[in-house]
Order: C-alpha cells, then sequence, then structure tokens
C-alpha cells in the first residue's frame, strides 16, 4: 500500500517545463491570442500547472431557463472540426441538479468566453419516453468519441442511474443506454452519479475507456470508484473506492477527473467544504494500480466565487494555453467559472 505522499512547493517549482496533459478540447487559437504566449506556468502537484481564478463564466439568475436557481458540473469541449456548422467553437454542458433538472448547453469562441446560452434548453430533459421519466437529470459529461465521430453524453438521473446519450452535432441527443446503477456495485451502495469517461489505453483489461464516478452507500460518506469498457457502452466496474474520503480526511470526496502525465494517471477530484472545499489529487499510475496522494491541486478561495468550495473540474487547453472549468461557491449556490494555468 502506498502512503500519502505530498511534494512541497519548492520542489514542484523546480520541475522543469512542466505542463498539463488534459485532454484538449479545442482547435488552433485565434491570431489574437496565438500572438500573445502565455507566460510559463508554475508546477502544481503532479507537475500540473498551478491554476487561478480567471473569471466567472455562468451564474444561474442570468440564465433563461433557470428553474431551481443553481448550476453544476460543467463540461467543456471543443466543437470545431468535430460537428458540422457549430454554434460556436466551444460548447459548454451544465445543468441544474435539483428536480427537474436539466442538461443544458451554453457556446462561444473561447474557452474564457463570453458564452451564449442555447435558446432551446434543456438538450435533455427528465422525462425522454418511453425510455425513463425521473425527478432529474443533472451532471452531465461530454465525451468527443472519435471512432464514431459523436459527442457522446453521459448523465445522471436519479441518483444511482447514469444514461448514455449519443449525438452528430452535439446538440439533438438519440438515447442509447443505461451504463451504471447502483446494484451494480457492493451492497448497500445507494448513489452512483457525477460520472465522467474517457479514451484510455488499459490493455490488460482490454479497455479503451475509463469512468470516474462518485459513489454514496448507507456510511452515507462519499468515495471515487471506477470502471473499465471496450467500447464505452458496456462496463465493469472495481468493487473497491479508487479513492476513499478516509485517504484525504475528508467526510466527502466527488466530481472526479482523469489527467495524465509523463505517462501515468492522476485523478483530481474536489472535498466537501466542510473538509476544506479544494480540490485533491492522486496519482493512480498507469494501470490505475497506484494510490499517492498528492495533496492540495487547487486552493479554493474564501472570497467569491468559490466561498470556500471548488468543484467538478473540466480541462482543456486554447492556443497552447491550460484551463480549468469548475462548479464555484457551496453546493447548490454557485457558479461556472474558469482557471488558467
Amino acid at each position: 500500500m502506498y502512503e500519502p505522499h505530498q511534494p512541497s512547493r519548492r520542489i514542484l517549482l523546480k520541475s522543469a517545463a512542466a505542463t498539463t496533459a488534459a485532454l484538449t478540447v479545442g482547435t488552433a487559437a485565434s491570431p489574437a491570442l496565438a500572438a500573445t504566449p502565455a507566460p510559463a506556468p508554475a508546477a502544481a502537484p503532479g507537475g500540473f500547472p498551478d491554476y487561478r481564478y480567471a473569471k466567472t463564466l455562468l451564474t444561474p439568475g442570468q440564465l433563461k431557463y433557470n428553474p431551481t436557481g443553481e448550476i453544476i458540473f460543467p463540461c467543456i469541449r471543443g466543437a470545431q472540426g468535430r460537428v458540422s456548422a457549430p454554434l460556436g467553437r466551444y460548447y459548454l454542458y451544465y445543468a441544474p441538479h435539483d428536480a427537474p433538472g436539466g442538461i443544458c448547453l451554453a457556446y462561444g469562441d473561447h474557452i474564457e468566453g463570453p458564452f451564449t446560452e442555447y435558446p432551446h434548453n434543456p438538450i435533455v430533459s427528465n422525462r425522454w419516453q418511453p425510455h425513463y421519466s425521473v425527478t432529474h437529470v443533472s451532471s452531465p459529461h461530454v465525451m468527443w468519441n472519435e471512432s464514431a465521430k459523436e459527442m457522446w453524453l453521459y448523465f445522471h438521473g436519479e441518483n444511482h442511474t447514469t444514461r448514455l446519450a449519443r449525438s452528430k452535432d452535439g446538440i439533438n441527443f438519440t438515447y442509447d443506454k443505461v451504463v451504471l446503477t447502483a446494484s451494480m456495485l457492493p451492497a448497500g451502495t445507494n448513489e452512483t452519479s457525477y460520472a465522467r469517461v474517457f479514451p484510455y489505453e488499459l490493455p490488460a483489461k482490454n479497455a479503451h475507456y475509463v469512468m470516474l464516478f462518485m459513489l454514496n452507500n448507507t456510511s452515507n460518506h462519499r468515495d471515487i470508484h471506477w470502471g473499465w469498457s471496450a467500447d464505452g457502452r458496456t462496463w465493469t466496474f472495481d468493487q473497491k473506492a479508487l479513492v476513499s474520503h478516509t485517504d484525504v480526511s475528508a467526510v466527502n470526496v466527488g466530481g472526479p477527473h482523469l489527467l495524465t502525465r509523463g505517462g501515468s494517471a492522476f485523478v483530481v477530484y474536489n472535498k466537501d467544504k466542510e473538509s476544506g472545499g479544494d480540490l485533491m489529487i492522486t496519482e493512480v499510475g498507469k494501470n490505475f494500480t497506484l494510490r499517492r496522494h498528492l495533496g492540495r491541486f487547487y486552493d479554493s478561495a474564501n472570497g467569491a466565487p468559490d466561498n470556500g468550495r471548488s468543484a467538478a473540474p473540466s480541462f482543456g487547453t486554447e492556443g497552447g494555453v491550460p484551463y480549468m472549468v469548475y462548479e464555484a461557491g457551496e453546493r447548490l449556490k454557485g457558479s461556472i467559472a474558469v482557471a488558467r494555468g
């Protein structure tokens, strides 16, 4: 078993030319952006950029579709070169959580915005006959499936079920199937949600994709779990936690995202506000057999917009500049913000 390891910032700053290997969501930068090279980022745990808050992108009060006064779980994806006649170079998916929820879309030409709300939100609602009728749908994660040339949307509703829908244009989706339920995990599991799926090669498991998600059970403490798949549709799930809340002295951990660097894999995830509200990082290794807890990845600010909590990060680059789009603020009281590396 690997003991937690927290390298000092002084040591990490000595790592040369540290760059992020977060999934690139865009294409070439515009001439204006390309003409101004970004300064070399400082090193954060794992050698990733030290992200700093840049601006707030979306708040519930500015949105036409705003049934509950809250939004969560952003996912930024490049649309140019992937879908025909995109509304903008970048698609930003998000959702309210509380009933009725609804998967929503905003679009823009830069990761730093501005973003325009899609006028016909939600693009996926809590009722989709004959497939389901639930109290809410939320936590959109969209993965570009290169082989299918489609945007694949993973979303939850209810909290114990994750579903898949597929789209050629990133706006109009066709229902596919249920990919994860609480019944697929150990007895006592009552929540399997906030899933993100990434292309990732695990030859020993004949897998081309991995899924990270949050699990809750009768203990009412949330942990990070994972699974693997050959096709992104049919999954096998590890019955043990990938990252337990006890590993990082938290009540709950959630909102996981996969990053890769130097031939290794890392999971970035959030603590609950009462446990510090920061984003943490754990190295899981090339084959997901390592457990090296590297400490704080992003320090949530006490002031606005973080108000002591940052969560559910989504990563991308534009013009060589790394970005992190994240949920800023107390749960169900926050906004969607962007930090620059």
